[in-house]
């Protein structure tokens, strides 16, 4: 059965000044993707989907010059919208991220609501997936929205419970033909879990 991976960029060079959408990565999230490569589940892939935003781009290009694919580029993959605040302080960015998953039928501080970008990105993800030959898929991506996917995949309701371990860079798997999530949140660079 193929499998989805959903992998969300790793760490990225902060930078307060620039609009979120076009942090790159930082050196340690280039060095994390690139021991990805190395990790037995990456071999399978024959597609890549991934986020415009460039912190996904580059991911993704890590990813696809290895397998020696190209990239599908979805503009509607990209992060929740959270350019109402821009650059958040880190602890204010999770008391804010905090309120989006926990009220996600209300616009936080102008962000997206959580309810809308879990349709754009199940939206965007089952739009590929009817165009799949039975491949299995990376989808390169963010991890707000990555844990929307994840929490509509396993049928729950949006919370906080699901995100991603903090900083980024990690994977999660969905059997596509038996429709269940084969495992959660998995380090992209670490070795596979039981």
């Amino acid at each position: 059965m193929p499998i989805l991976y959903y992998v969300t960029h790793p760490q990225v060079q902060v930078d307060a000044s620039v609009p979120v959408p076009e942090w790159g990565l930082s050196d340690i999230g280039r060095a994390r993707a690139f021991a990805m490569l190395d990790q037995p589940w990456v071999g399978s892939i024959r597609r890549i989907v991934s986020s415009a935003e460039r912190k996904a781009m580059e991911a993704a290009e890590i990813l696809a010059a290895h397998l020696r694919l190209a990239i599908e580029v979805r503009e509607r993959m990209h992060e929740n919208d959270r350019s109402a605040t821009g650059f958040l302080p880190p602890p204010e960015f999770e008391a804010v991220a905090g309120q989006f998953f926990a009220n996600p039928h209300e616009s936080i501080r102008g962000w997206e609501r959580a309810i809308d970008a879990q349709h754009r990105i199940v939206s965007e993800v089952d739009t590929v997936l009817r165009t799949n030959d039975a491949d299995d898929i990376a989808f390169v991506g963010h991890g707000g929205v990555g844990t929307l996917l994840l929490l509509s995949l396993r049928g729950r309701e949006i919370s906080h419970e699901a995100d991603q371990p903090a900083g980024g860079g990690n994977y999660f798997a969905y059997d596509i033909g038996a429709g269940r999530v084969v495992h959660g949140w998995r380090p992209i660079d670490g070795p596979a879990q039981p």
